[in-house]
């Protein structure tokens, strides 16, 4: 598949040569994704920003050959550890911190 940037891509001076490689396909999207979450995130659209770096994520995993079975057994160890750090923490500590949810892959 070849895909060519668009006018506005090529007028902000991107190449607009073709990109036969998958792969390179991928790094100019990421490359223009960061720099929209970027915008967003300054701009205050946090929501915006967020729902951006989830599809920064996903390409993430394709560039890296990453599966959703392996990003889920990453999720369960993170969450495994963390669990396992509260209860250290919460032993030794008398204040509760509110903490952010975790992140959990449902595919």
């Amino acid at each position: 598949m070849i895909v060519r940037l668009s006018t506005r891509a090529a007028s902000q001076g991107m190449e607009t040569d073709p990109v036969p490689n998958s792969d390179e396909q991928l790094v100019a999207v990421l490359v223009m994704l960061e720099e929209c979450r970027s915008a967003l995130a300054a701009s205050g659209n946090r929501d915006s920003a967020h729902l951006v770096s989830v599809a920064v994520l996903d390409v993430r995993m394709k560039l890296n050959r990453i599966g959703d079975a392996e990003l889920k057994l990453l999720c369960d160890a993170m969450a495994a550890k963390e669990l396992a750090g509260d209860d250290l923490q919460e032993a030794t500590s008398s204040q509760g911190l509110s903490r952010r949810p975790l992140l959990r892959v449902v595919k």
